[in-house]
């Protein structure tokens, strides 16, 4: 929000200077993020009217001026500008003068000239010269009853300060000059100039029917027809001035007045061309398939899910965002139908992005703009017109569906005390209350507020308690220390911090990102397998449209930006929130109904395996580095993977991860059509897990050091190819009766070609059992009978036999 210091004076002018009154702003929760001279400094220009203009003796290009600046004689300038001529009023940087600086930064002096041989007593001034508009196509014209003389600063009011406000989208009622006016005389008890919206005068009768459809798309529709208007006059010069101080460039006259009415009071507004009207307006929902061609040139396809004014032939604008340009107001237009309407916020919120532009109208409607004076400000608009475009206005016609319900909010004083921080009184709470405009009733420790129709954002006891010490003023609050002992929560030995978790993938290479929890819907579908993502209904942007739920898209993402950047090595993570479609799950404080939000860490390792060393060849990271990674994490407990398919993962290199027995993620290299759908020169490794389960600890159990000695055996087992590494371990764990500690996997060998010992298919796997009784010491007998009950199981479970 951009205006000029200027404007919010007229409606309050509190005691403060401008820094002040930007702090002020600041502190009471209306940022303000840039304070900006509207001219930079100069000095010695005045105003000055050309009286003769004749052809330069010498330079085709040049004129000759004589030059009336106000003194007792006139004074002879050279000038190359296109339009210097006789009878106008321009800016004159007499001898002495310094313009702004230039792009050295050193201000430019003026000084007595000869331009081809002819005398010059100062310089005539572009805006550009002045730094005031990047317009150099001639001199700046000035009005014609610019006082002579007058320093040009003065007269352009060019000591004034643009204010730009970041206000959250909570302010709406602050997204006007007067809403902060409002907000000033508030916060300094200075007074506020209250406008009068007095009827103009009715001249005709002539109505246009206009019928609301869609009672949840508009609560109020109020317009009114103005016959014989000249659109051909220039907007006034104030007008301009205050539009363009605004950031909003001027169109045309009526234009000019819709735009700074909603700039001045916060209104947005549509003036149509009358006569391009085909017998009425209807205010609806837009069907399917139905095309706009919008004021900025651009044609939309239009769906259910957007509200507009359609005439009996076609739609004429898109409601509360912009007009079409059917019915747009030209340079023949001659009667307007001038319409201001209370749309509702959710209504307008998001459709803006839907069909990739933003509005200063859907800006405001999309937060909530005033219901209760759109009548009010189209007599401010026809005023407007009647005064610069002429005409007759009709009567007015105010139609009312369906306005927001404002329901009373009670405030506590000793708990806004207790939230605040300090003492505070019910005669300090209704002063802020009645500084604000807010209607109240007072019980015993409590006021109970009404809403105005301009305040959307007051819901609950909190707003108003944060409305309190906003007008109080947040340096007031006392520096109290904390009176409570600080004391240390500690944390569960069952359960890891994320903290720690990050440093344990950092000790593994991994560099950690975050990214939006908002995704395009591509990676939900291709890389979740997700056809039912959950929409946001307002994205930030219309590519990032719906929730993950997988971490996977948002990883593969930041791969590409790396790619493209010439990152020779990846090894990323991310500790995240996803977002999962769940019935079960009830609304509360900390949820959402039907919408369940787990906690994962996932990681991306893409390109050589280690850093570049002298020691060993370079190679590529691989499933199994990234399965090293995992068992580092999680040691000691052991996890077991089990091939499994998943829509992002290479069906044959990648496996659902279990803990004891429970799924808790997977693992595996990227699908080989979506290396090439992403446009990847190799496949990148992933894992995604449940957060809470590699969080989980178990708690070690301290025992005594081993007093016996342990026994080693190698066996060798003739296989089918098919049996894989879990299912051998698996089954000898499961024969032995206690004596065999652990087993390994040490070899396996298939031969080039099939022999006498093993046929085709088969290949040879070498085991090392490693046997211990805590209390005896082993004999061979009890050795050789477990190594035969290992034997025995594998041949049994698996057809496993003892290479000889």
């Amino acid at each position: 929000m951009q205006f000029p210091e200027s404007w919010l004076r007229s409606f309050c002018n509190p005691a403060l200077n401008t820094q002040e009154l930007a702090e002020l702003l600041t502190m009471s929760g209306l940022e303000v993020e840039e304070l900006r001279p509207v001219a930079p400094p100069f000095h010695g220009i005045v105003v000055a009217e050309i009286l003769t203009a004749e052809q330069h003796p010498n330079a085709d290009k040049l004129r000759v001026c004589t030059v009336n600046a106000g003194g007792t004689e006139t004074l002879q300038i050279v000038c190359g500008a296109p339009n210097a001529r006789a009878g106008i009023r321009v800016p004159l940087a007499t001898i002495g003068a310094e313009l702004p600086p230039g792009e050295d930064g050193k201000p430019f002096k003026i000084g007595k000239g000869k331009l081809r041989g002819v005398e010059s007593f100062g310089m005539l001034c572009s805006a550009r010269e002045l730094k005031l508009s990047e317009d150099h196509g001639g001199l700046l014209e000035l009005a014609a009853d610019a006082p002579i003389g007058q320093n040009i600063r003065e007269h352009l009011k060019l000591d004034d300060t643009l204010f730009t406000l970041k206000l959250t989208p909570n302010l709406a009622h602050c997204l006007s000059v007067y809403g902060i006016a409002r907000e000033v005389s508030a916060l300094t008890g200075s007074p506020l100039l209250k406008p009068e919206f007095a009827p103009v005068a009715v001249k005709h009768d002539a109505q246009l029917p206009v019928s609301i459809e869609a009672a949840d798309l508009c609560g109020r529709f109020s317009g009114r027809i103005v016959r014989g208007v000249n659109t051909q006059v220039q907007t006034p010069a104030w007008m301009v001035e205050r539009l363009e101080r605004c950031g909003q460039r001027s169109v045309s006259p009526l234009v000019d007045i819709s735009n700074y009415v909603m700039f001045e009071f916060g209104r947005p507004s549509h003036i149509f061309d009358l006569d391009k009207i085909h017998d009425g307006l209807v205010v609806r929902w837009a069907k399917q398939g139905e095309t706009l061609k919008l004021l900025n040139g651009s044609t939309i396809e239009l769906d259910e899910t957007v509200g507009v004014i359609a005439d009996s032939k076609e739609v004429e604008s898109l409601a509360g965002i912009m007009g079409g340009d059917a019915t747009a107001v030209s340079d023949d237009t001659k009667n307007v139908y001038v319409e201001a309407a209370f749309w509702w916020p959710k209504a307008v919120a998001g459709r803006s992005r839907k069909f990739n532009f933003s509005t200063d109208a859907g800006h405001r409607f999309e937060r909530g703009v005033d219901p209760a004076q759109t009548v009010e400000h189209i007599e401010r608009i026809t005023q407007l017109i009647l005064e610069v475009c002429g005409g007759e206005a009709g009567p007015m016609d105010d139609q009312t569906t369906q306005l927001p319900a404002r329901k009373p909010v009670t405030l506590r004083v000793a708990r806004a005390a207790k939230i605040i921080g300090m003492p505070l009184t019910q005669a300090q709470c209704a002063t802020v209350f009645q500084r604000l405009g807010l209607e109240f009733t007072e019980g015993e420790g409590t006021l109970t507020v009404t809403p105005p129709s301009w305040r959307f954002d007051i819901l609950i006891e909190e707003d108003l308690i944060e409305e309190v010490i906003r007008v109080l003023g947040y340096p007031n609050l006392p520096d109290t220390p904390p009176l409570a002992p600080v004391v240390g929560k500690v944390r569960s030995e069952s359960r890891a911090s994320v903290h720690a978790l990050r440093h344990a993938l950092a000790g593994r290479d991994y560099f950690e990102t975050v990214n939006f929890s908002f995704v395009e819907s591509r990676w939900e579908q291709e890389l979740a397998g997700n056809a039912n993502p959950i929409q946001l209904l307002n994205p930030i942007a219309a590519p990032l449209a719906v929730m993950r739920t997988s971490l996977i898209g948002s990883l593969v993402q930041v791969l590409r930006y790396n790619l493209t950047r010439k990152a020779p090595r990846v090894r990323v993570f991310e500790i995240g929130r996803v977002f999962l479609r769940d019935a079960s799950i009830i609304e509360s404080d900390s949820t959402i109904a039907g919408v369940r939000q787990p906690m994962r860490v996932a990681a991306l390792a893409w390109g050589a395996a280690d850093q570049s060393q002298w020691s060993q060849r370079d190679r590529a990271v691989d499933f199994f580095d990234v399965k090293g990674d995992l068992e580092a994490l999680f040691a000691p407990r052991q996890l077991q993977f089990v091939a499994a398919e998943h829509p992002a993962l290479h069906p044959g290199r990648s496996a659902r991860v279990l803990l004891d027995g429970r799924e808790i993620g997977v693992v595996g290299e990227l699908h080989p059509k979506w290396r090439q759908g992403y446009e990847l020169p190799s496949a990148p490794v992933l894992f995604e897990l449940d957060l809470d389960a590699v969080l989980a600890l178990t708690l070690p159990k301290g025992q005594g050091v081993q007093r016996q000695q342990s026994v080693l055996r190698d066996i060798a087992v003739i296989v089918g190819e098919q049996v894989t590494h879990d299912a051998l371990i698996g089954t000898i764990n499961a024969a032995h009766d206690g004596l065999i500690r652990s087993a390994k996997l040490f070899d396996v060998f298939k031969p080039a070609q099939a022999n006498a010992e093993m046929q085709a298919g088969e290949r040879s796997m070498a085991v090392r059992l490693e046997l211990l009784d805590e209390e005896t010491t082993l004999t061979d007998e009890r050795i050789e009978q477990a190594v035969a009950r290992v034997l025995a199981a594998l041949g049994e479970k698996l057809g496993a036999r003892l290479r000889g």
